[in-house]
């Protein structure tokens, strides 16, 4: 039988130590998740806080209650949403002048069935949950943990008039998916190795 090739040893080994350490650093990472959703589900009983100005939301004041004074309404967004009663539909989000300076506040004030709705409002006093704008990451930046930091938006607990109550955020509607990252990882070090083991075979045998 030949001796196995040195270089290409080495470089499955490494390959296959990497993959092991992902995939005990995505368990590591699942058991801080677990931690972190057990406190943002603490913290809807807990006291109402002053609406952040600034992302990220801190951990503490995820999913408190909180009250923001839109002056008036900069800019419409609507996307893709969910009604308290389960329905789907879009939900209409108000990027609202806070203050003379400031990056002001996002509210999600309602959710319809239609897009682009024109939402007659003004501004005026809404009382909500805080929780994250809106944001996208790539696939790879969430397996790493690198998921870009999005800013605080509050969803409002009275919709306004001819718009459907927003639901009230939930820890459900966080992406928990480090165990099955773990065994995507273990998985990829045992195919490695059961492919070089047959590299090695059919070597052998030439």
């Amino acid at each position: 039988m030949k001796r196995p090739p040195i270089i290409a040893s080495l470089i499955v080994a490494a390959a296959v130590g990497t993959m092991i350490y992902l995939g005990v650093w995505q368990l590591d990472r699942m058991d801080e998740k677990n931690s972190l959703l057990a406190t943002y589900a603490a913290n809807f009983d807990r006291p109402a806080i002053a609406f952040p100005e600034l992302g990220p939301v801190a951990d503490d004041a995820m999913f408190r209650k909180s009250e923001v004074t839109c002056l008036r309404v900069a800019e419409w967004q609507d996307n893709s949403g969910t009604a308290a009663d389960g329905t789907k539909g879009f939900r209409h989000l108000a990027r609202c002048v806070t203050g003379a300076e400031g990056p002001g506040a996002l509210i999600n004030v309602g959710v319809s069935n239609r897009p682009n709705m024109e939402v007659e409002w003004e501004g005026g006093p809404v009382s909500g949950w805080i929780t994250q704008a809106p944001g996208q990451s790539t696939l790879v930046d969430s397996i790493m943990g690198r998921a870009t930091a999005r800013g605080p938006m509050l969803v409002a607990d009275q919709p306004l008039a001819g718009l459907k109550q927003p639901a009230r955020p939930s820890v459900d509607d966080i992406p928990n998916n480090h165990f099955a990252y773990a065994v995507q990882w273990f998985l990829f070090a045992v195919i490695a190795l059961i492919i070089y083991g047959i590299a090695l075979r059919a070597r052998s045998r030439a």
